[in-house]
C-alpha cells in the first residue's frame, strides 16, 4: 500500500509539472494599459506588476504587457471602452474619467468629502460592491482593485490664502465633481488637459489647477504657480479592471493567483500613496526634498473656517448635484454605503 501511495504521489507530481509546463508553453497573455508614465503608481507598481511580477509569480503561465495611457496618447474616457471592446485585456484608470458613461462611477471619490487617506480607503471599500456591479454591467469588466493617487489640491498662479479667495478664479478641473466644488466655491471650472496646464497657468487661461500633490511636483507646476493651497478636493481614486471574457478564459488557479497578486499590489499602492503627499508638498514649497529640486511655492493650509465652508459646499453643491445626475436609487445606495462612513447624505435639490 505504501508503494502504491508513493507511485500515486509521484504520478500526481509528474502530471502537475506537465500541466505547469504546458501552461508556460501556452501562457495567458494580458495586454494592459496603465496610467501616467511619469508618476509613481505606473513606474513602481503598475508597470513592474505586468512586465515582471505576473510571469514570475505564475511560473510563466500568465504574461503581462503594459503601456501607459500617456505613452499611448489616450484620453482617460477612452480606456474602459477599449477594454470592453477587447483592445486591452486590463486597464488601470480613474473613475472620474469614465463617469461620463454613468455618474455612479463618481461615488467613491466625490470632491471634498474626505480629507484623509484612512477615511478614503473606508469609502473605497464601502462603495466597492457598487463599482463592481457597474463595471460588469456597463463595461463587461471585472473590477479587481481600487487604489489612490495622492490627494488632489489647488495650485494657483494667483494670490490664494483661503477658500474665499477662490471666488472669481478660473480653475482647471478634470472631472465633473471637481467642477461642482469649484463652482460651489464661487469659481469658474475650466477643463484643460494635464499636458496643457502649465501654458494655461502662464497665459492666464486659468488661475489655478487641480491635480495630485506628486503630479504637480513631477510636472513642474512649481515653475509657473505661486501658491499651494492644500485643501483636499479629491483623491484621484483609481481602478484596476479586466475584460470579463478574458477573465473567464483563465483557469480557476490562474484567477486565484491573479486575485492574490492584485490584492498584494493594492496594499503596496495604498501604503506608498500615504507617504507621497508630505514628500511632494515639502518639495514643491521649499522644504526638505530628497527626490529632486525644491520649488518655491507658498504653502497655504486650510483653516478651520475653510473646512467649515468646504463642508457646506460638499453637502449643498457637490452631493446635491451628484444625486441629481445619478438618480434617486443611486443616491440612496450611496447613503447606505459611503454615507454611513462619512455621516453624510446625498439628496438632490
Amino acid at each position: 500500500m505504501k508503494q502504491t501511495a508513493k507511485l500515486a504521489a509521484a504520478l500526481a507530481a509528474s502530471l502537475s509539472l506537465t500541466a505547469s509546463a504546458a501552461l508556460a508553453d501556452n501562457p495567458v497573455v494580458l495586454k494592459a494599459v496603465g496610467t501616467w508614465s511619469s508618476l509613481t503608481n505606473y513606474q513602481k507598481h503598475e508597470g513592474p506588476f505586468f512586465n515582471e511580477r505576473l510571469a514570475e509569480a505564475s511560473g510563466g503561465s500568465i504574461v503581462g504587457e503594459i503601456q501607459s495611457q500617456s505613452g499611448l496618447g489616450l484620453k482617460g474616457f477612452e480606456i474602459m471602452r477599449l477594454v470592453k471592446n477587447g483592445v486591452f485585456d486590463f486597464a488601470f484608470g480613474l473613475p472620474g474619467y469614465v463617469a461620463a458613461e454613468n455618474a455612479i462611477f463618481e461615488g467613491a471619490d466625490l470632491s471634498s468629502v474626505t480629507q484623509d487617506i484612512t477615511t478614503q480607503r473606508q469609502v473605497a471599500e464601502a462603495y466597492y460592491p457598487t463599482m463592481e456591479k457597474a463595471f460588469a454591467e456597463i463595461y463587461n469588466a471585472k473590477l479587481l482593485m481600487l487604489y489612490p493617487f495622492p490627494s488632489q489640491t489647488l495650485w494657483c498662479n494667483a494670490e490664494v490664502n483661503g477658500i474665499e479667495d477662490l471666488k472669481g478664479k478660473k480653475i482647471r478641473v478634470y472631472a465633473t465633481t471637481l467642477g461642482d466644488f469649484v463652482e460651489g466655491a464661487g469659481g469658474t471650472s475650466v477643463t484643460v488637459p494635464f499636458s496643457e496646464v502649465i501654458p494655461a497657468l502662464e497665459k492666464g487661461v486659468v488661475d489655478c489647477g487641480i491635480t495630485g500633490t506628486m503630479s504637480a511636483y513631477t510636472a513642474n507646476w512649481q515653475q509657473v504657480a505661486t501658491h499651494a493651497y492644500t485643501l483636499r478636493v479629491g483623491w484621484g481614486l483609481a481602478f484596476g479592471a479586466m475584460n470579463m471574457d478574458k477573465w473567464n478564459s483563465m483557469s480557476a488557479a490562474q484567477q486565484e493567483l491573479m486575485q492574490g497578486e492584485i490584492a498584494a499590489l493594492n496594499e503596496r499602492m495604498w501604503a506608498e500613496t500615504a507617504t507621497e503627499d508630505d514628500v511632494a508638498i515639502a518639495c514643491i514649497t521649499g522644504g526638505d526634498c530628497a527626490i529632486g529640486e525644491k520649488g518655491g511655492m507658498k504653502l497655504v493650509q486650510p483653516t478651520d473656517a475653510d473646512l467649515a465652508i468646504r463642508d457646506q459646499i460638499a453637502t449643498d453643491v457637490v452631493l446635491a448635484r451628484w444625486a441629481e445626475r445619478c438618480g434617486a436609487d443611486c443616491a440612496e445606495n450611496w447613503n447606505n454605503t459611503v454615507g454611513k462612513v462619512l455621516g453624510l447624505s446625498a439628496k438632490a435639490n
